[in-house]
């Protein structure tokens, strides 16, 4: 079958409700890890195993991206709730927005947050259906004071602190995030230590996860998918490290597939579906829609920590591409049989060839 005969339906598995992971682990480093390496048959672990199955010269890719509390309720000057879920920074006073509301506000209407002590200006919806708002006030501070953090759809509990805590990476530091990348999320500050004391490099991207990472693939053609925009930064120090660890036949291994979205887009610079170039200072930053299906020639990327993705999911077609359909389908089943904890707040998963 060839990528472009590929069906949504061939990446559907049964899961049961149950093995939704509602809340974290107890302890970062205390989910379990089901290993797959290349055609053989997938071995149970626990993450504290994780840097015994890296080499010397391996290379590993964190996205540092920060979680903002993107999710603001308030109302229209003229009176009709609204809620606001910021999709994407502008800069400091504009972001762009999903925006519900029983009568959607026209542009040049005025919307009131924080019981009128915040304000913002409607503008013109682009061709997403995102909304562009203008806001009195510097967004982030409104935010940390205000928003509430936007948990994953299938996690029904309301936010709570230790969720603003737990669902944001030890090493998150740039703000624009909607979603965790939620791979990282099995790190702590010791294991980190641990990696680098066993002298495994260490690099970091930005990608900031948006709402679009949630959204299904609702077309039967998978190639007819239409990807959601997301921006991304790879430093010019991670591309230098990148070179040395492929010079030295070493391995990058991706941490989690938002990295891999930002490595990968970096490395398809002339892709119809990349809008980013190189900056003076050697970086790479633009907007991304690469959609990484099965057939999908890897160019950065050779290996993958990752969590348990959704059925039907652009993000469950990614590991496919990576370690194979079969691959992928028997050790999800095995996940399924063995019950793993799926999803944000579960299990990991670690893909080599």
């Amino acid at each position: 079958m060839t990528p472009t005969d590929l069906r949504r339906q061939d990446f559907y598995y049964e899961l049961p409700t149950e093995l939704i992971a509602q809340h974290p682990a107890e302890q970062r480093t205390a989910s379990r890890l089901l290993y797959l390496h290349g055609k053989n048959k997938p071995q149970d672990l626990q993450f504290t195993d994780f840097p015994r199955l890296l080499q010397p010269n391996d290379l590993l890719v964190f996205n540092n991206t920060r979680v903002i509390k993107a999710r603001l309720l308030g109302h229209k000057a003229t009176g009709g709730r609204v809620e606001c879920l910021v999709e994407r920074l502008l800069d400091d006073h504009r972001a762009l927005v999903h925006l519900r509301a029983s009568n959607p506000p026209r542009p040049g209407q005025s919307l009131i947050f924080a019981d009128g002590d915040e304000q913002a200006t409607v503008h013109a919806k682009n061709e997403m259906g995102l909304v562009e708002l203008a806001f009195t006030h510097p967004i982030l501070p409104l935010l940390d004071q205000y928003g509430a953090l936007p948990l994953p759809p299938y996690i029904t509990h309301t936010p709570t602190a230790d969720d603003e805590q737990r669902y944001q990476t030890v090493f998150a530091e740039q703000a624009g995030a909607v979603a965790a990348p939620t791979a990282g999320l099995h790190f702590d500050q010791a294991m980190l230590k641990m990696l680098e004391q066993q002298s495994i490099a260490q690099a970091f991207v930005t990608l900031h996860v948006g709402a679009g990472t949630f959204q299904p693939v609702r077309t039967e053609r998978i190639a007819d998918h239409q990807m959601h925009a997301e921006y991304f930064t790879v430093p010019a120090a991670t591309l230098q490290a990148i070179e040395q660890t492929k010079a030295r036949g070493g391995r990058v291994i991706a941490i989690g597939t938002t990295s891999v979205r930002a490595l990968e887009s970096a490395a398809n610079l002339n892709s119809p579906n990349i809008q980013a170039h190189q900056r003076a200072d050697g970086s790479i930053s633009g907007d991304s829609r690469l959609f990484i299906t099965p057939g999908y020639q890897f160019k950065y990327v050779d290996a993958l920590l990752t969590n348990f993705h959704l059925p039907e999911s652009t993000l469950l077609m990614l590991v496919s591409a990576l370690a194979g359909q079969e691959s992928i389908q028997a050790a999800y089943a095995h996940a399924v049989a063995k019950k793993y904890r799926f999803f944000s707040y579960g299990d990991a998963m670690l893909i080599t060839q």
